[in-house]
């Protein structure tokens, strides 16, 4: 026989549907639903996708915010939230001093931003403290350093003048786009209005500070008709940044109870890289946030979210002596480490999935500043 025959071993296998989708960028609600249902070769199939995405888009570059968690009091009383108002934790509130030490922390790791985050509050004396607290900041870091804050819902008189003060950037995670869901994890009383969460969302966007949200993977009686719901409402918004992580439980917290019909810790762990996969495809120039909520259930979590999509990291610069006070899930990863120890680890673990942390940056969402007609 001279010509050669087709070896039918190894011949192309037809594209399964997960591959269809994703290579046509069709991504219908049903289309999502098929995608954030993918296990095995099409989970891994979606990630690197979502990962090539990323990189033709905005490279392989990570952004850094250093966290400080501000204070844990708080006026909500959410049912799956350690810091809740009848916490029985030891309430605490960073001095001013603390505050600034962490700032020149940041300015000395070449972090180029960081993050404020902390219990909700609206009394006067919180928001003129958060308002003095970024003025000093930005006063200390000559400017150089971005700030984000993630201090709850507030009035949008309050959300102009921290944007005044020099706040460019705010998370405000809905945790559920789902109004009926939202009540199942909230207490229904004035303190937690979906509508009122929505109505601070569009303040923000309003008053043009790049605007996050994000939800939680894996609660009580949520489902992945409702996680796609969630990913195709953070694109209608036109959000610039996401932060998104899984579900752990808190024992003191009243949805404990429910923590028998979640999905497996592993299962979550998927779960929220395929939402992170989904959602970078969806939205390929936003910032994501690699949660260290995925750290807490997979040593690797972080570097796996990562790999799915995530392109912004936030070292903790809270001082060790407050960490435990700040425990919204038990078990959150490295409570006890030192903040000065964070870059060397930071810089280690993303060259070894092929990233590299870019310093003295603020690290803007590249769709947030093409939406304002500016270059990187």
């Amino acid at each position: 026989m001279n010509e050669k025959q087709a070896d039918p071993a190894v011949e192309k296998k037809p594209m399964t549907r997960v591959e269809e989708i994703v290579n046509a960028r069709n991504f219908t609600r049903t289309n999502i639903i098929t995608l954030l249902r993918s296990e095995g070769a099409d989970m891994q199939f979606l990630i690197n996708e979502a990962l090539q995405e990323k990189l033709s888009r905005i490279g392989n570059e990570i952004h850094l915010r250093g966290l400080i968690e501000y204070s844990n009091v708080c006026r909500k009383n959410c049912l799956y939230c350690g810091l809740r108002r009848d916490s029985k934790q030891h309430p605490y509130v960073l001095s001013d001093e603390d505050v600034l030490k962490c700032a020149q922390l940041a300015v000395a790791s070449h972090y180029g931003s960081v993050a404020i985050q902390c219990g909700e509050r609206t009394d006067r004396e919180f928001t003129d403290k958060i308002e003095s607290l970024v003025r000093q900041i930005k006063q200390l870091s000559d400017g150089k350093l971005g700030i984000t804050l993630s201090c709850g819902e507030q009035t949008r008189e309050v959300y102009a003048r921290w944007r005044e003060a020099g706040a460019h950037r705010y998370l405000l995670r809905i945790e559920t786009s789902n109004r009926e869901l939202y009540y199942r994890i909230h207490p229904n009383d004035p303190q937690h209005s979906f509508e009122q969460r929505l109505a601070c969302l569009d303040y923000l966007k309003e008053l043009d500070y790049q605007t996050g949200t994000g939800v939680m993977v894996g609660l009580p009686t949520q489902s992945v008709e409702n996680l796609a719901d969630d990913i195709l409402y953070f694109q209608a918004q036109d959000f610039a940044m996401i932060g998104l992580g899984p579900y752990i439980p808190h024992p003191q917290t009243p949805l404990w109870e429910k923590r028998e019909i979640i999905p497996s810790p592993e299962a979550r762990l998927h779960l929220t890289l395929k939402v992170l996969a989904v959602t970078r495809l969806m939205m390929p120039e936003i910032n994501m946030v690699a949660a260290t909520a995925m750290q807490t259930l997979d040593p690797l979590g972080r570097e796996k979210a990562v790999v799915a999509g995530a392109n912004v990291i936030m070292p903790n610069l809270t001082p060790t002596e407050y960490r435990e006070g700040y425990f919204i899930y038990p078990d959150k990863a490295c409570v006890k480490d030192k903040p000065e120890d964070c870059n060397s680890c930071l810089d280690a673990r993303m060259q070894m999935i092929g990233h590299k942390i870019l310093y003295n940056s603020w690290g803007d969402s590249k769709a947030y500043l093409k939406k304002i007609g500016l270059k990187e």
